[in-house]
């Protein structure tokens, strides 16, 4: 009788860690918002979950660069004509050489950017080569 009782309090005992378990986990699951509050609904959202149309017009959006205001009283800036930006500019996306192909090269006859280049890239291709090797020790 006595180990029947037990039985039945260890029982309960489980199934209270199990709904406090499930509740838990389900209120992990649920998706939250900056406001905190769960969503309601079904999936597919409401017709005001749509992005609005933009109220630009195509004139405003091909002669300047929206969004690239950050100041609170500013404007966003004009497109300007290319020959008015520095030569520079253009050649920021170009690829430049890696470390294996500037190791192939004659160091002598580089350029001073790449030369510049070869130097970065071989120091911070050893200090990882020493810290490698005193990690392993």
């Amino acid at each position: 009788m006595l180990q029947d009782k037990v039985m039945a309090m260890n029982n309960i005992r489980s199934l209270r860690s199990f709904i406090i378990i499930k509740e838990t986990v389900g209120e992990v699951g649920q998706r939250t918002f900056a406001t905190g509050k769960a969503k309601k609904g079904g999936k597919g959202g409401a017709a005001s979950d749509a992005p609005k149309a933009s109220i630009l017009s195509k004139e405003v959006k091909s002669t300047t660069v929206v969004g690239a205001n950050i100041l609170k009283d500013g404007t966003d800036p004009k497109i300007l004509a290319d020959s008015e930006y520095p030569d520079w500019l253009y050649h920021l996306l170009d690829k430049r050489p890696a470390l294996s192909e500037l190791r192939r090269k004659n160091i002598e006859t580089l350029p001073y950017e790449d030369l510049k280049r070869f130097v970065k890239l071989d120091n911070r291709d050893r200090i990882k080569e020493n810290n490698s090797m005193k990690a392993k020790h």
